[in-house]
């Protein structure tokens, strides 16, 4: 079982991370507290979260990434997390329960991008030259595309990472 760790019985090295998640989010939720076991682990989640969060894809295609994973890696506080973070952007319910199980979206765009995230794991990446057209054509962009990569990534390291530990 993993410690849920206060800022003050944090490894030295996670407690300058759980403060500035504090800030940020004016309370430090569980996951953060469990990560904080790994410092490496906690400021790799938060870099790579920051520079998802940093990318083109517009924040509702954003949450639609991080959304597929949660439902893909069944991870309960990613989902809990997220679908709030969903109803802030003023979400359609009918998307919000989509994602939630792994339905497609009835919007065409995001549809799009669900489609795409499941074929870049499907195909580790190796998505064919016609599925990426498709992408395009729904109104993304090649960078887009690696933008979907790195949330992939952001998001299946924190959803087996809240797995494991038990947030």
């Amino acid at each position: 079982m993993f410690v849920q760790h206060t800022i003050e019985s944090a490894p030295a090295a996670s407690r300058p991370l759980m403060e500035s998640t504090v800030r940020h989010l004016g309370h430090l939720p569980d996951a953060v507290s469990r990560l904080a076991e790994s410092p490496e682990m906690l400021r790799g989640f938060l870099q790579a979260s920051a520079l998802f969060e940093g990318s083109t894809l517009d924040p509702l295609a954003r949450e639609v990434v991080v959304m597929v994973i949660a439902a893909r890696h069944r991870c309960r506080v990613c989902l809990a997390m997220h679908t709030g973070r969903l109803r802030e952007l003023k979400a359609d319910a009918a998307l919000i329960t989509a994602l939630r199980t792994g339905a497609p979206p009835t919007d065409p765009r995001l549809a799009a991008l669900r489609d795409f995230t499941l074929r870049v794991l499907a195909t580790s990446g190796e998505v064919p030259d016609h599925e990426m057209a498709e992408f395009v054509a729904a109104g993304f962009t090649r960078r887009n595309a690696l933008e979907v990569v790195l949330g992939i990534g952001t998001y299946t390291m924190s959803t087996l990472a809240n797995r494991m530990v038990g947030a």
